[in-house]
């Protein structure tokens, strides 16, 4: 760990420093993931992020969580669970596995509940982000006009360099997958999938509304940019977009978008800005697993090759974004 740089989690608006530990390895892969994470520390006690409830018992926090996760709170043989009661001086309950419900924590002393709730949001976000992504945000550019554009690219790019070690029909994109990314998402039930929904309608009625000015964004996709600085790993080519009036509204657009989700948390932060691009090209898509190559074959092949498929680049394909 680096002492000066520690890892930092984003829960609720606040930061939170995770402390390094032994993790334990056992034999069966479920096993594997139920290990204690430690205690976050908040930089401001008491911290104020969450609502706790005063009972004539004491004090109560609710959360909700998918049921997929609660495996990760209870631990093996429940030692999870116990290590955070302990350590808090609360109680947790947690429902069932499979049953929609929420985790309550109750205890005598404020500070206790929010210690035991800082520490499974903590433990919920870690093991949130080991999960696949699930669905995506994307606009679709679906438009007659871009797939016709999409397959001349194609039929121009393989009648130049079909011979070339790496380039074949099986690396281009689907003419009617193409899109431009928003953001990733996991989504782990039908309740998180509802909230996004309800998300996007609120963006829309915000903000959105105002941006486009009621209208669709009329957008243009020339020119083709590789992912990477060296030419000589290129995997992914992708198309560049950008509105045909000069102006950055799609840019503002999606960034607020972006900004709104990943204050839910249902979008990591790892981006303060998205790149706005529709894939073309990737190597990930190959159908014989057996080739591994990178779109350019060696060092001095590497300009004339890359200059060769840039040459057959989209001219003036516009389409509007509704």
């Amino acid at each position: 760990m680096e002492v000066l740089r520690p890892q930092l989690i984003r829960i609720d608006g606040r930061n939170y420093r995770k402390n390094p530990v032994q993790e334990q390895t056992y034999q069966h892969e479920e096993d594997e993931e139920d290990f204690y994470q430690g205690s976050m520390e908040c930089a401001d006690e008491p911290c104020d992020a969450y609502e706790v409830e005063q009972t004539p018992q004491g004090f109560r926090s609710t959360l909700r969580a998918p049921s997929l996760l609660y495996k990760h709170i209870v631990g093996k043989r429940g030692d999870t669970r116990k290590k955070i009661e302990m350590e808090t001086k609360t109680s947790i309950s947690i429902p069932k596995p499979g049953q929609d419900g929420e985790i309550v924590i109750t205890g005598q002393h404020r500070n206790g509940v929010i210690s035991a709730r800082t520490r499974i949001d903590v433990l919920l976000d870690t093991f949130r982000r080991k999960q696949p992504f699930t669905h995506f945000l994307a606009f679709f550019l679906n438009e007659v006009e871009v797939q016709e554009g999409f397959l001349r690219f194609q039929e121009e790019v393989l009648a130049k360099c079909s011979m070339d070690h790496g380039v074949d029909s099986s690396i281009f994109q689907n003419p009617k997958k193409l899109h431009l990314t928003i953001g990733m998402l996991v989504l782990l039930s039908e309740e998180e999938i509802q909230q996004t929904c309800e998300m996007l309608q609120q963006c829309k009625e915000e903000f959105i509304n105002d941006i486009s000015g009621g209208k669709p964004l009329e957008v243009e996709m020339a020119g083709i940019e590789y992912m990477n600085d060296d030419p000589g790993m290129v995997d992914v080519l992708y198309a560049k977009v950008h509105m045909k009036d000069g102006s950055n509204r799609l840019q503002e657009l999606v960034d607020r978008v972006l900004e709104r989700f990943q204050a839910s948390g249902l979008i990591v932060k790892e981006w303060n800005s998205v790149k706005l691009h529709a894939t073309v090209m990737n190597t990930l898509f190959r159908k014989d697993p057996n080739v591994k190559a990178s779109l350019v074959p060696s060092a001095s092949d590497q300009e004339s090759h890359i200059q060769a498929i840039c040459s057959s680049s989209f001219q003036d394909s516009w389409f509007k974004i509704h």
